[in-house]
């Protein structure tokens, strides 16, 4: 491999042209003083110093500042390759993470026959969750899925659980051990089971094929990113809203920053309900068209949202933060936003100082 190949492939390990130069001439002597390098370089004397510093932070080099004049020694190279191996192995993980959550899934619809495959599928759902859970079940089921459920609120999803066809024991939902949601509501009716799991992962049956023996009633699963929003809105504004709130987890520690817009909406509401002043930092598009992403500033002074008590928006799909900026008031929504001024990214609440 010649200098050339060589300097490309340290490029892609985030070095700068004049580090990989510095770097270079370091290895051709082995160890040299400062002045040598700089000659070898073409650069200041001062400037190699800045360079090795930044080279000896990455693991590269060793700065000797305890001899005069100081002298700079490359580490041996199966030291180096061993460094830069443990940091790509460090990030892996991450980057897994990412790839499998952005790799698409096919699309599909199933129907389910049979109870148990029902809840079966609730579970590997909801397993599956990364922002949001809406999920409507006879309340005699919610412990064949109270792990799953309480897995996702330490993962910090924003659960929404209305149990039905009963009233639920509250001693028995304060009895578990971790929230089996961030907000529980009760309905003594028989409605649908409903299952929406972020924008793609759906789960629709009627009540009678849960609660009724021998019944004929099938169940449909969904991954249908068009529909399962839809289904998730429903479930919001035909039945949420309808059913008494029985139990809501309390606020999470502060800062914190939220990928799912609904649940920094909720975090915000319990926080300003507790009389808490925080702020926002808002990575946001603003709607006109065209727009790029801008970084958003201020004091959340309310919210409109229909997760907990009481219910301030006007539609049941709008959930928005308002907040008071040096240029005045802004509204910012989440994804699709159309009924704000921005459409936010991200979302970092922080204690007001």
């Amino acid at each position: 491999m010649d200098d050339s190949t060589l300097a490309t492939q340290l490029e892609r390990f985030g070095l700068s042209e004049t580090e990989i130069q510095t770097y270079l001439a370091v290895l051709e002597n082995g160890e040299a003083k400062a002045s040598t390098i700089a000659d070898a370089t073409g650069v200041s004397k001062r400037y190699v110093y800045s360079v090795c510093e930044e080279l000896e932070e990455q693991g590269f080099v060793e700065v000797n500042d305890h001899v005069v004049p100081t002298k700079i020694r490359a580490k041996p190279p199966e030291e180096v390759i061993e460094l830069l191996s443990n940091r790509l192995e460090e990030i892996q993980p991450a980057l897994q993470r990412r790839y499998s959550a952005s790799e698409a899934r096919p699309q599909r619809f199933d129907v389910i026959k049979s109870r148990v495959t029902v809840l079966k599928r609730i579970g590997e759902y909801i397993s599956q969750a990364e922002r949001r859970i809406g999920l409507s079940i006879p309340y005699s089921y919610l412990s064949r899925v109270a792990e799953e459920l309480q897995d996702a609120v330490d993962r910090g999803v924003l659960v929404l659980v209305l149990v039905t066809n009963a009233e639920p024991d509250l001693e028995e939902l304060a009895g578990y051990d971790r929230p089996i949601a961030s907000v529980v509501r009760s309905w003594d009716a028989s409605i649908p089971v409903i299952l929406g799991v972020d924008r793609d992962l759906g789960i629709v049956s009627s009540s009678e094929m849960m609660t009724t023996a021998n019944s004929d009633e099938q169940a449909i699963s969904l991954v249908q990113e068009r529909i399962v929003p839809t289904l998730y809105g429903s479930f919001l504004a035909n039945f949420w809203v309808s059913a008494e709130q029985v139990q809501v987890i309390d606020p999470a520690p502060l800062p914190q920053t939220y990928q799912s817009f609904e649940q920094a909406v909720f975090e915000a509401t319990l926080r300003l309900r507790d009389g808490d002043a925080i702020d926002a930092c808002v990575e946001a598009l603003h709607s006109s068209e065209d727009s790029e992403t801008e970084t958003v500033t201020g004091r959340v002074v309310d919210t409109r949202q229909g997760i907990v008590d009481p219910i301030s928006n006007e539609f049941p799909i709008e959930h928005s933060l308002i907040i008071e900026t040096d240029e005045g008031e802004i509204t910012v929504g989440g994804t699709g936003a159309f009924l704000e001024e921005y459409e936010a990214r991200t979302v970092t609440l922080e204690a007001a100082d």
